[in-house]
């Protein structure tokens, strides 16, 4: 876990090409532990910042 917001919301940064099916899998994971109900995982590339729900 990159980010705890508000001690609600999960960030989770990656620095890649794509969102991939593990990343998304990797924050369920995060959700369940921390027993949260809401996260982004967060793709930076380049100079765009491009988020994914």
């Amino acid at each position: 876990m990159d980010l705890l917001v508000e001690e609600e919301i999960i960030i989770e940064n990656k620095s890649c090409e794509a969102i991939l099916p593990v990343f998304t899998a990797q924050l369920i994971t995060y959700l369940k532990l921390y027993n949260k109900r809401l996260g982004y995982p967060i793709k930076f590339q380049r100079a765009i910042v491009k988020g994914w729900l």
